[in-house]
């Protein structure tokens, strides 16, 4: 796996406070001793950008317009019937190292890693205005680093060429964000947008990226190319029009 280069500098405190907070290096630690360090979210952000609500807007959670995206590692959960727990941990890891860097790559938020799956935002701390082309772009980087990680990996384990494939969805638009709980906070998104965003994933086919008409509206032309199809989502009232963001 190549990892990127994370940036010297917050991105989040210097684009939202124009705070130069090190994260990397000599530099680094007085913040360290502080208690400033790289976010586990997104190391090109730092661990006071995640108490923003409480510290900066004097709120635990506030509405923003985001895009969110959910991937799933498919037939994870069948593989580890036959293999051994060390070799299933080893693929979930691949499976959030390759995610992570791409989201990453893109300036987005690795919010939570939920066994198989993980749940990504875009468009926080980092502002972004094209933060819906930019989880299009995450998405299909997504794909492209676990393709070619993907068959060295099955082969050690022993697996059809077809298993261990990701499929992805995406959804834009105002959620809530910030601390929701009460005896464990939880920094998180939820709303409408997260929920379709999870329903489209987990319609989408191993391999394949399904996104919002939303989505597909706020990236640049031929982005996101074809005609959408009609899906019945579980747990949403009416029908929902999405599109294949191709690979």
């Amino acid at each position: 796996m190549n990892l990127q280069q994370h940036s010297t500098i917050c991105k989040g405190c210097w684009q939202n406070l124009h705070l130069p907070v090190v994260l990397r290096g000599p530099l680094a630690i007085p913040f360290r001793v502080v208690g400033l360090r790289p976010s586990r979210m997104n190391p090109n952000t730092c661990t006071f950008c995640e108490l923003a609500f409480t510290r900066i807007m004097k709120a635990r959670n506030v509405t923003i317009d985001a895009t969110v995206l959910f991937a799933d590692l498919r037939g994870y959960t069948t593989a580890s019937e036959s293999l051994a727990s060390s070799e299933m941990a080893s693929t979930l890891d691949a499976f959030y190292d390759e995610c992570a860097e791409a989201i990453w790559e893109h300036d987005g938020l690795l919010n939570k890693t939920i066994g198989d799956a993980i749940m990504a935002v875009f468009n926080f701390p980092i502002r972004q205005d094209d933060h819906a082309e930019q989880a299009v772009r995450a998405a299909r980087r997504m794909q492209q680093r676990w393709r070619a990680r993907h068959p060295g990996l099955v082969e050690g384990l022993g697996l059809d060429e077809g298993s261990l494939c990701i499929g992805i969805g995406i959804s834009s638009g105002d959620v809530s964000f910030g601390e929701f709980g009460q005896s464990h906070r939880d920094l998180t998104a939820i709303g409408t947008v997260v929920n379709i965003a999870a329903r489209a994933q987990s319609a989408a086919r191993g391999g394949q990226i399904l996104v919002t008409k939303t989505v597909r509206d706020r990236c640049e032309k031929d982005i996101v190319q074809g005609d959408g199809s009609i899906y019945n989502l579980k747990g949403l009232l009416a029908p929902i029009e999405l599109y294949d963001a191709g690979t």
